[in-house]
């Protein structure tokens, strides 16, 4: 097909067709070709709008060529057919207009490539996720925990009973005299997460605090001792020479705790010890069995002014009364755990129990090397006596602890016991040493509250 030399009319519009974009170019020869090659005739074409006057031959350069040239090459070689998701390969039926072949659609526009390539190993779909990850995570955290930690507590003492009589000019001793200290202890604590998820564990736990109290002494004369003993026999001497009209009384006071807990946990979220960073709050259930032991030993200490010391303490009268709490039953509580930064967080464990209680209590006198006294009829003056009752108690653990890796921790934090319908020493002080009766059966109902720090450490293995 010849274009008409009429329609370049100068030099400019001959270099201006020359520069056109390569698109327009190439769909203008694809017009014209597609034309050709359907070999329309010129009248339905239509007659093109007339264009001006050509300037004289001789005023450019003759234009080369006239003749349009063929249909363009190819703008790229076809890309090789993809396997169908089933491995077969794609029809070879031509395609029509509109359908995409190598990115560039037959009716000339660049469409995107296709956003997922099918697996040829995957029959019927796309590549899935690994199995893996498309399944819940089994977790790899260490199951075994061990820790150990040192204790510093103390405790609430009640109202004291009165161990001498009024004396002028001397301070007037009762059992609370007998302060109570802060004296260290021990907790150590060992479990094992158990199942696939690690959603439940067992652990042991142990603490005690030792020798908590302390001792108050006076020194004078004309002390005379409660309780009184008429008709008791102390070392082959009246026990009214040690208690009465003595030289100086010593009162002391001696406590232990211990703790035994057998407990089973169960998480509602992560682990405490790993929490991730989106979720700050850890919780879980605990219920167990707890065994508390709570042991009062008050003691008096008194030196006769009569009999000579013919041997260390065979001149001194030694009363004791030694209460004894051991509380056993079900417990239930819970551990809250929130995560404060990347490693540090605060815990809470609350517990709680109603048990049995069985209490013992035993007063004894005898001399400080150990010589026993006797009653009027002959019976030693060491009377056991034994009660049972439901007795309850709360307990808190608040710390802070820093986990410093996945498999060590440090904790510091602060434990808060409340004890009731306990029985003390100090409500089984007797007044009188007369007969045995006077010493039989226990007063409970009082209750105390231990309270202190502790710091240590938990590992994980």
């Amino acid at each position: 097909m010849l274009v008409p030399t009429a329609a370049i009319d100068s030099v400019d519009q001959r270099r201006g067709f020359m520069m056109l974009p390569a698109g327009v170019m190439v769909a203008v020869l694809l017009f014209f070709g597609s034309a050709a090659a359907a070999q329309a005739p010129p009248e339905v074409l239509g007659t093109p709008p007339a264009l001006p006057a050509a300037p004289p031959a001789d005023s450019f350069p003759a234009f080369p060529s006239t003749q349009v040239p063929g249909p363009p090459p190819p703008l790229a070689p076809p890309l090789p057919p993809l396997p169908s998701a089933g491995g077969e390969m794609p029809s070879s039926a031509p395609l029509t207009s509109g359908q995409v072949e190598g990115g560039v659609s037959l009716d000339g526009g660049v469409v995107p490539p296709p956003m997922y390539v099918p697996d040829p190993n995957d029959l019927g779909g796309y590549a899935a996720l690994p199995e893996a990850v498309a399944t819940d995570l089994v977790p790899s955290w260490p199951r075994w925990f061990a820790g150990a930690s040192g204790l510093i507590m103390t405790r609430t003492l009640p109202s004291g009973t009165a161990t001498m009589q009024p004396s002028a000019g001397l301070t007037t001793l009762t059992t609370s005299s007998a302060a109570a200290t802060w004296p260290g202890g021990l907790d150590f604590q060992v479990g094992r997460w158990m199942g696939e998820q690690q959603n439940w564990a067992l652990e042991g736990i142990y603490w005690g605090v030792y020798g908590l109290g302390t001792s108050a002494t006076v020194t004078g004369t004309g002390i005379n001792a409660i309780p009184q003993a008429p008709g008791v026999i102390l070392a082959g001497s009246p026990a009214s020479a040690f208690l009465t009209d003595a030289t100086q009384q010593q009162v002391a006071r001696s406590d232990l705790v211990n703790d035994v807990e057998i407990n089973w946990l169960y998480r509602l979220t992560d682990r405490p010890e790993f929490l991730p960073l989106d979720r700050r709050l850890g919780f879980m259930w605990l219920a167990g069995f707890r065994f508390f032991e709570l042991q009062d030993v008050l003691s008096q200490t008194s030196t006769s002014s009569t009999l000579p010391p013919s041997s260390i303490g065979a001149n001194q009268s030694l009363l004791s009364v030694a209460t004894n709490n051991n509380l056993f039953g079900a417990q239930v509580g819970a551990k809250a755990d929130w995560r404060i930064a990347p490693r540090i967080r605060l815990s809470a464990v609350p517990k709680f129990m109603i048990g049995g209680n069985a209490i013992t209590n035993t007063t004894e006198l005898t001399t400080i090397n150990g010589s026993g006294a006797t009653f009027a009829g002959g019976q030693p003056v060491n009377v056991h006596s034994t009660l049972g009752v439901f007795s309850w108690l709360g307990s808190v653990d608040s710390s802070v602890a820093w986990d410093v890796t996945d498999h060590w921790s440090l904790s510091l934090g602060y434990r808060v016991v409340g004890v009731g319908n306990i029985a003390q020493a100090d409500g089984q002080w007797p007044s009188t040493l007369a007969a045995p009766s006077a010493l039989q059966g226990i007063n409970a109902g009082s209750s105390t509250i231990l309270h202190g720090g502790f710091a240590g450490f938990q590992g994980r293995y």
